[in-house]
């Protein structure tokens, strides 16, 4: 397959982009009181003592080379004839860094996502601490009302949709939520996922065909990616958020084929670099083509804005957009997606030619009813209130870490990706959160370019400043700590 990047580093980059979102998502759980008698990680701090007196004491005691060094790109293309035992590698590596402590990926809740947190390691260590790695930005997945509208739900509708969307397996919750996120996007239709990821594959998958090309922004999503890639060979990349590069990339393509579909992909809040593109100029540039734009609005509808439409609303482009993808799994309290659009034709096209909508089972009636409560109180005063809170803490929680010396990625928003650079550095670093009392989420190489390793904060409006001060505190210690023990372990790889 064809796919155009700038740099080697790009290249990387989108290939394990999969596999470290699914690792960057996957700390969710809540407070609980001590370890309850099982492995603790660390002894729990007293609120007495300082984060500079504390000093880590993790039971894991040796460090070699091998966990600082390498990615997981060294194992995504295996060679070996057996197909089963091409995994071995890579396993062994991976035991190699959790053994050491430095393999801070695949983590299990043990309760709800607020904003402090219980969970444990893939080696089965316990950890307690701050909880800034879950995605549930205005704290909406333990509201009380939303958890009414599960219970009630199950009683109304069972526990399984039962069926795909393209049979029965929509209800009238089900269509009267396809409605309500239409009106709040300002289009006419919209047709619900299992998954955000399937939403974003098949906004793609179901319209690109073998003949059509795909110009995407280098950063763009993995479920992006990958549905480029399944349905055309002619995928190019362009620059981040470089309209000239874009407009570049498109008239290249209309000089050679002026009667192929072109799809243009970006995102509304890039969740990396915590960035935002010019919306209108994409959907100007897409019209000057005769391309089709589609916007991921999976970090920011709902979160950001006075009226909680994001960017788009935000850039004065709600109902301009061609295709609105969207995710609910980080406001609005569940798994899903959506795909808005601005009339019945397309939406139908979707539901019977993109594969994840057609074969999958639909939501479930306790999915229906739990972002339905969200949207309303999304679209709410309270909605408005806990969006204001969000970004009272952000703003707050990006001045608390530059003011200790280190520095953040972006523009304000649910997203603060703190700088760390060195790969074996950050290793080190989510080494000793756990121990300090702060569950972050570890982003590198490939999913980010060498030396840019960073830790990916994700904030909630029920954090507190006294957290967000703590949280800092940490970050800055677990850094001392890390740059002590790599001259130590490692002879200074960075």
């Amino acid at each position: 397959m064809k796919m155009t990047h700038d740099t080697k580093e790009d290249a990387g980059r989108w290939r394990l982009s999969a596999f470290i979102d699914v690792i960057t998502a996957s700390t969710v759980s809540g407070l609980m009181g001590g370890c309850d008698g099982r492995p603790c990680f660390f002894r729990v701090r007293s609120s007495s003592q300082r984060v500079s007196d504390t000093v880590a004491s993790s039971p894991f005691v040796t460090i070699s080379n091998e966990a600082l060094q390498g990615s997981a790109l060294d194992f995504a293309f295996p060679r070996d004839t057996n197909l089963l035992e091409r995994c071995d590698a890579f396993h062994e590596w991976q035991n190699v860094r959790a053994q050491s402590g430095t393999w801070p990926f695949g983590r299990a809740t043990e309760s709800r996502p607020t904003s402090k947190c219980y969970v444990r390691d893939y080696s089965g260590w316990n950890m307690n601490g701050l909880n800034f790695a879950s995605q549930d930005y205005l704290s909406l997945s333990s509201h009380p009302e939303i958890v009414a509208a599960a219970k009630d739900a199950i009683d109304e509708y069972g526990v399984h949709s039962s069926g795909s969307s393209a049979l029965v397996g929509n209800s009238s919750k089900s269509l009267a939520l396809e409605r309500n996120i239409a009106d709040f996007v300002q289009v006419d239709e919209a047709l619900l996922f299992p998954t955000g990821w399937a939403a974003g594959f098949s906004g793609i998958k179901g319209l690109v065909r073998a003949y059509d090309h795909v110009v995407m922004d280098r950063l763009s999503h993995a479920c992006l990616q990958v549905g480029a890639q399944s349905a055309t060979r002619s995928v190019v990349c362009f620059r981040h958020l470089d309209i000239n590069h874009c407009r570049q990339r498109l008239a290249n393509i209309r000089a050679r084929d002026s009667k192929g579909g072109i799809i243009l992909v970006t995102e509304s809040l890039f969740s990396i670099d915590s960035d935002t593109p010019d919306i209108q100029a994409m959907q100007e540039i897409a019209k000057e083509f005769d391309a089709t734009l589609v916007v991921d609005v999976a970090h920011d509808l709902g979160s950001l804005g006075g009226d909680g439409t994001g960017h788009i609303g935000l850039q004065r482009m709600l109902g301009k957009v061609d295709l609105v993808i969207g995710s609910f799994s980080k406001t609005f309290g569940s798994n899903g997606g959506f795909i808005a659009t601005k009339n019945a034709a397309i939406k139908e096209y979707l539901r019977f030619f993109s594969p994840p909508c057609t074969f999958s089972a639909a939501l479930s009636p306790i999915q229906i009813a739990v972002i339905s409560k969200s949207l309303d109180i999304v679209r709410s005063a309270e909605g408005s209130r806990l969006r204001r809170k969000l970004m009272a803490n952000i703003e707050f929680l990006r001045a608390q870490i530059q003011q200790r010396g280190m520095d953040v990625y972006g523009d304000p928003s649910p997203i603060v990706s703190v700088k760390t650079g060195c790969e074996s550095l950050a290793r080190m670093m989510s080494r000793e959160l756990p121990n300090l009392g702060l569950i972050a989420n570890l982003v590198e190489f490939p999913a980010v370019a060498k030396g840019k390793a960073r830790f990916r904060l994700q904030v909630m409006a029920d954090h507190s400043e006294e957290e967000i001060v703590l949280a800092a505190d940490i970050l800055q210690r677990a850094s001392e700590l890390a740059k002590d023990h790599i001259g130590l372990y490692s002879g200074d790889p960075c």
